[in-house]
């Protein structure tokens, strides 16, 4: 391997392969205005089932609305001679794709229950309300997350363990649920951009070309300008948050210690996955291993807690087992009679997650429609219209990324897709392809989660309790990476020339 050549990866990730597929070879291309209409019909009918049926919108009427324009999509496409198999084929293939994060969602709902059982979960939050002030407690979340992340490579880990009980010290003390959700996420996609264990960042690397560590160290142009605004932010919001205890903290600490044995030996399942995380054991086992790791400690020490989720005339070990298995398929019930503590405990469970698939799985019907019908691929080919230069090409990139979350409803899909398609148009135009890995993180992989249908966002709404709308306006990181990348583009700041000289920054 030379220095003037990137490595080509020594294996293709399943997902990118999967976004390479196109348009069936007897189907004619499609035109500009049928790949509109039906993202026209999508747009109208979702905003009519908000409308309609406001926060209860994504328990049933999206998906509907995810069904009927992926209907709409297919009928383009067998119009324009895409047959029935092959529409098939594309929706099981995008599926497909999406299959890991619904495993791993399933098993995050039963990692929740089985770690408030056990103890885990309720000893962090008063942790965190003990240890960190109203004043700092926002900033101090997203440093958190952002230290997590970068350890073990995963947005997702991080949100739904550390992130679940900060939410809930964020509550505690009578703080916002939206701008804590907005800080776990800022600083789990900071710690996720930045890790060279985050698969969303080797995936941009390697569908780019390029070599992971000059990828990342390319990503400092705006990330690193985006934390310190978003830190800065949070600061500010943390303003004025009284330092004293509040009453529902006090309150939720005497609840916590009559209905919980806690104390370090309940940190256990956390330090377990950290440490297997941090080792590149692959997420869905380590996070089923957190979860049988909980459920059998919630035995250990929670016995009283356990048995009180279980069947009336159940006692002993037995009702202890049965309780601690009800908390990983339906989550946690806590005995508490005040709405404030059951509505921090009373979650988990993989039941919880099953509205959440069924969102991700529609969504990815229409993606897959969208995709083996050529209707996506014809609108990425018209924001090419559109691009003159530099700064327009990077534009137009996390566009493209931000346009294939939302309608293919997956990151990966945001990632993979324009990378290929766009890697020509940097190399005419003698940038480095590490422009181009950059423009796909800032606008694939920080924009995901931005979407409620998208599996990022439906994953953090479902996590963190908080819908994805409630939080958007306060993913600071998100927002202000995107928005220096394209002001670094407009100036012409930080894009690097000729894939042979990494280093030769051009500034404007």
């Amino acid at each position: 391997m030379t220095a003037d050549t990137p490595p080509d990866p020594p294996t293709r990730d399943p997902r990118e392969r999967a976004a390479e597929s196109v348009i069936a070879p007897d189907a004619t291309p499609p035109l500009l205005i049928e790949a509109l209409l039906p993202v026209a019909l999508l747009v109208s009918m979702l905003a009519a089932s908000v409308a309609i049926f406001g926060e209860d919108a994504s328990y049933g009427p999206n998906q509907i609305a995810l069904l009927l324009a992926a209907a709409f999509a297919g009928l383009v496409g067998m119009r324009r001679g895409v047959r029935w198999p092959a529409l098939q084929e594309g929706i099981v293939q995008s599926i497909t794709i999406a299959l890991p994060a619904m495993l791993i969602l399933l098993m995050v709902g039963a990692l929740i229950g089985a770690w408030i059982l056990s103890g885990t979960v309720p000893y962090l939050i008063l942790l965190s309300t003990h240890l960190l002030s109203p004043q700092w407690f926002y900033p101090a979340v997203c440093l958190i997350c952002a230290l997590v992340s970068v350890s073990i490579g995963s947005s997702w880990t991080t949100a739904g363990t550390i992130g679940v009980a900060l939410v809930g010290a964020g509550q505690a003390m009578e703080l916002s649920p939206a701008v804590t959700a907005g800080a776990v996420i800022s600083g789990a996609y900071f710690g996720d951009k930045m890790s060279p264990l985050s698969d969303t960042t080797n995936l941009a690397a390697a569908v780019s070309r390029v070599d992971l560590f000059e990828h990342i160290r390319n990503m400092v142009w705006t990330a690193g300008p985006a934390m310190v605004v978003a830190l800065l932010l949070f600061t500010f919001l943390g303003r004025g948050s009284a330092d004293s205890e509040s009453t529902l903290m006090q309150l939720l600490e005497a609840e916590l210690a009559a209905e919980f044995h806690l104390g370090l030996v309940t940190l256990l399942p956390l330090a377990v996955l950290v440490v297997l995380s941090a080792r590149r054991y692959p997420p869905l086992p380590v996070l089923a291993l957190g979860a049988v790791i909980g459920a059998v400690l919630a035995v250990l020490l929670q016995r009283d807690a356990a048995m009180a989720l279980a069947p009336e005339g159940m006692t002993g070990v037995a009702a202890a087992f049965t309780g601690a298995w009800i908390a990983l398929f339906d989550g946690y019930e806590s005995s508490s009679s005040a709405v404030e503590i059951t509505s921090l405990l009373d979650r988990g469970g993989m039941s919880s997650m099953l509205n959440t698939i069924w969102l991700i799985m529609t969504a990815m019907v229409f993606g897959g429609v969208m995709e083996r019908t050529g209707l996506l691929h014809r609108l990425v080919e018209a924001l090419l219209v559109f691009v003159r230069g530099s700064a327009s090409l990077i534009m137009t990139t996390l566009s493209t990324s931000f346009l294939a979350n939302v309608l293919a409803a997956d990151q990966y899909m945001a990632i993979a897709v324009p990378g290929r398609l766009f890697e020509k148009a940097y190399g005419d135009r003698g940038l480095s392809r590490l422009n181009l890995s950059r423009s796909l993180e800032d606008g694939g992989t920080l924009t995901s989660v931005m979407i409620p249908w998208n599996t990022c966002g439906a994953y953090m709404a479902a996590t963190l309790g908080v819908a994805t709308f409630s939080y958007l306006p306060f993913l600071f990181f998100n927002l202000a990476a995107v928005g220096f990348a394209i002001l670094w583009a407009t100036l012409g700041v930080g894009l690097i020339r000729d894939d042979r000289d990494h280093s030769d920054v051009v500034r404007a």
